[in-house]
């Protein structure tokens, strides 16, 4: 058996890159000086831990994949299959897009091309009431990207299913959809996975389905969160410690980014599209209707040494305040001295200094 496997059971160790300083972004302005601031069938169970962060050098992220369609950088297969076919998916909701999802990812790079397989129009469909997700949809193909050197230096791709196409479907009609429709060559998911109508599969029925279904199915346990915020679960019994979106949610809630930061293995960045009018500039402040923001921000309060990033390439060093209306951008005195072309901006980027939560 351990000859069939085709996953190591020595797991890379985490990498949650962390930065010392939040950061702000806008259009190029080459007058500020900032440059500081710049197919055969085989079965496993993996169990999987976090150790030691270690820190991953990379250049400051741009927003140009904001404005562009997120789109599928694979061709499509012959016949016309979808582009997920002969690919690698891992099954989850991946609102977060925090630790324990990337580790399924890794493990489906590991076996072949990795997808994200997500579910969209589930809370217009269950009638849920509509929330702000924790990561904004133009930003999440960067995240993505920034995956790469744990899989292979591959991104994961996100495949999207409409969630009304699949939601009175059984376990064996959602596994079978797999094989004949989709053409996966395999999945990956987590040892707490259900699927099906009503939830009604299991882990172990997924193994047993993808067997029968000649799909290649990997069992990943869960990412333990290590660092638990008290309370965090304490009224779902679905949390057994592990890392969740509800816990990123829960972390936001009261503003602690650096266990924010712990939980996603990046710093949290808010995305705001820039009012037609502009922003009201006030007294060295910067500010903007809570309604721009793209996700969920972080309770009310100040956050100091944020960054700001205007489109493409401008890193600004600023305070951020929330309140119950308004985002405001608290620029540092030498830079509003300068005119920065916040009109120009199409969207802005704040991220927070994942060594401080709100003062």
């Amino acid at each position: 058996m351990a000859s069939c496997c085709r996953i190591s059971s020595q797991l890379r160790g985490w990498d949650l890159g962390f930065y010392v300083n939040c950061s702000f972004v806008a259009s190029t302005y080459s007058a500020l000086n900032l440059s500081g601031y710049r197919n055969r069938r085989a079965r496993v169970s993996i169990r999987v831990g976090c150790s030691a962060a270690k820190s991953l050098s990379t250049e400051a992220p741009v927003l140009s994949d904001c404005f562009s369609r997120q789109g599928d950088d694979h061709e499509l297969p012959p016949e016309g299959l979808p582009s997920v076919s002969g690919g690698i998916v891992a099954l989850g909701k991946f609102d977060a897009l925090h630790i324990g999802h990337r580790e399924l990812a890794i493990q489906a790079s590991k076996i072949g091309t990795p997808y994200l397989l997500s579910f969209v129009g589930m809370a217009e469909v269950l009638g849920w009431e509509p929330r702000a997700p924790i990561v904004a949809k133009c930003d999440r193909k960067r995240i993505l990207s920034s995956w790469a050197p744990y899989c292979g230096n591959i991104s994961p791709t996100e495949f999207d299913i409409e969630f009304s196409s699949v939601r009175h479907l059984s376990p064996r009609q959602f596994v079978e959809k797999l094989s004949r429709e989709l053409g996966v060559r395999g999945v990956v998911a987590g040892e707490n996975y259900r699927f099906g109508y009503r939830a009604a599969g299991d882990a172990s029925e997924l193994m047993s389905l993808c067997n029968e279904y000649g799909i290649e199915a990997y069992i990943v346990n869960s990412v333990m969160d290590k660092n638990q915020l008290p309370g965090v679960g304490s009224s779902n019994p679905k949390e057994k410690g592990q890392v969740s979106s509800t816990r990123v949610r829960q972390a936001l809630a009261v503003g602690d980014m650096k266990y924010v930061s712990e939980l996603l293995g990046r710093n949290h960045r808010l995305m705001l599209t820039s009012p037609e009018e502009g922003f009201v500039n006030s007294d060295k402040r910067l500010s903007a209707p809570l309604s721009f923001l793209q996700n969920l921000p972080p309770k009310e309060g100040l956050y100091k040494n944020c960054s700001c990033l205007l489109n493409d390439t401008t890193l600004i060093p600023c305070d951020v305040v929330i309140d119950t209306k308004y985002i405001h951008l608290e620029l540092k005195e030498a830079i509003m001295m300068v005119e920065v072309p916040f009109q120009d901006c199409r969207l802005v980027g704040i991220e927070f200094d994942v060594s401080k939560g709100v003062c």
